[in-house]
Parts: C-alpha cells; sequence; structure tokens
C-alpha cells in the first residue's frame, strides 16, 4: 500500500508539471505505445498496478535498461508519465526497506 500510494503520488506531481500541450504530445492509444517502445527501444511490459477503477500504470523494460511507466485508462488510451536509463529492478529490490 505504501508503494502504491508513493507511486499515486509520483504520478500527480509529473502529471503537475505537464503542459496541457506536452500531456497531449505523451498520450495516445495503448497498442501505438506499446508498438512504439518494443520497436524503437525493445522496451516490453514487466509490471502493472491499479492506481484506481479507472486507470493502470504498467512499466516497460528493456535488457539495455530503458524504461517506460504508463498511465492507461480505460478506454485504451495511455499517456507516458516518465521514462529512463539505467533499471536495475535486482537493485531497486535490495534497496528498499523491508525486503
Amino acid at each position: 500500500m505504501v508503494r502504491l500510494t508513493a507511486m499515486m503520488l509520483c504520478v500527480a506531481t509529473a502529471a503537475s508539471f505537464a503542459t496541457p500541450a506536452a500531456a497531449a504530445e505523451q498520450c495516445a492509444a495503448r497498442a501505438d505505445i506499446v508498438r512504439a517502445l518494443g520497436d524503437k527501444f525493445h522496451e516490453s511490459e514487466t509490471a502493472r498496478g491499479l492506481v484506481n477503477p479507472s486507470v493502470i500504470l504498467e512499466v516497460f523494460v528493456s535488457e539495455q535498461g530503458t524504461w517506460t511507466i504508463l498511465a492507461t485508462d480505460t478506454q485504451g488510451q495511455s499517456c507516458v508519465i516518465m521514462a529512463g536509463e539505467g533499471w536495475d529492478g535486482a537493485t531497486m529490490v535490495a534497496a528498499l526497506p523491508g525486503t
């Protein structure tokens, strides 16, 4: 529950800094974004979680360490929330308290 609350806070914070024009450029049909992540960055879905009954948070990661976090609504519209490089799932799990 703590992780979900922290992730929701990150999503809300990231969304509050995006201008409407910038946010619109980062949103599209989920199928189109997933295809682009696979084709361009070789990323595939590694995790997902329910934010609320209308939004799913998805994490896509490549073997090279690039990563993208999407928020997808019930109509199949996805928005890129964050993206970066250097994903290391094993290190991140080991660094979390209580794991």
